[in-house]
């Protein structure tokens, strides 16, 4: 058993029994192969485990394991990200690009893992800083997205788009999506933006439900530093949301500048790891049409 993942911490929504059986398998698994389980001091499961506060938890692990779907993923990359702890998911949830191991497939994927055998990916994250008028400022790293949304007055939002030094674009719709490669499969992807693989070193900027149809989808190199002013509109409200989570109001004197992280996210993968099996199965591509009209009847 190789030594590079002595410490493991385990994540997810332990009050879900799809989560809850998992975990406990999993702690089990571990402990009988002497490596240390470690846990946040909230979760309820009865497990010799080692546990920590939460916002302490990734500073003790080597590996930590996500067992959920990619929302899941999500938190665990916001305790790791500061302490380029890698991350594993196991899949529980519903799409599930991040989290691509199968409960089925858990404790022979982990064995692998232990033993060296596995490929560790890095991933591009993103830094918003939300600079209000009064000069205050709140910053947040994102795995996959950062998100303009409207407020919930129902009214479209105007807003105003530069890449760098350049003029981009005044939209007007309910948004506006700028996301790594991670996240070009989540949100972005169901607003019509394009999938990016994992490796590209770029940004989707995708406008959501604009109000002019020629407002479309752009890709960008990750190097450029993305600003986005709000303009002034009666009666509309917007925030903003980063990998889900609100910071914070936007309003029409404040700014919101998106660049690259000066941290990158790992990702480990058990042997036979496909970005590309994986669109396949969840996108269902490459099926006879007839047989997926057979499948959903």
């Amino acid at each position: 058993m190789g030594k590079e993942f002595q410490r493991v911490a385990i994540l997810g929504r332990h009050d879900d029994p799809r989560v809850a059986d998992p975990m406990s398998l999993l702690a089990r698994h571990l402990t009988k192969q002497r490596i240390e389980v470690l846990a946040t001091d909230n979760m309820s499961l009865d497990l010799d485990v080692t546990r920590f506060e939460e916002n302490v938890l990734a500073d003790h692990a080597d590996l930590i394991i996500a067992i959920g779907g990619d929302g899941t993923m999500l938190y665990a990359a916001r305790l790791a990200s500061d302490n380029d702890v890698p991350l594993l998911g196991v899949n529980r949830g519903r799409l599930g690009f991040l989290a691509d191991i199968t409960p089925d497939e858990m404790l022979s994927s982990v064995d692998h893992v232990l033993s060296g055998s596995y490929t560790r990916e890095s991933r591009l994250q993103l830094q918003a800083m939300l600079k209000h008028s009064d000069g205050s400022e709140i910053s947040a790293v994102a795995l996959n997205d950062v998100v303009l949304q409207r407020g919930g007055t129902g009214r479209m939002v105007d807003f105003e788009t530069r890449v760098g030094d350049h003029y981009v674009n005044t939209h007007a719709g309910d948004g506006l999506i700028v996301a790594t490669p991670t996240g070009s499969t989540a949100y972005a992807l169901s607003c019509g933006g394009p999938i990016v693989e994992p490796q590209q070193d770029a940004v989707v900027v995708v406008p959501v439900c604009p109000h002019t149809l020629t407002d479309r989808p752009i890709v960008i190199s990750a190097e450029q530093t993305i600003e986005v002013r709000l303009l002034r509109r009666d009666e509309t409200k917007a925030e903003i949301a980063v990998d889900g989570r609100s910071i914070g109001e936007f309003q029409p004197k404040d700014r919101l500048m998106i660049s690259k992280a000066s941290r990158r996210m790992s990702l480990v993968h058990p042997p036979g790891y496909d970005f590309y099996g994986i669109l396949r199965s969840k996108l269902l591509w490459g099926r006879d049409s007839r047989v997926r009209q057979q499948l959903e009847s």
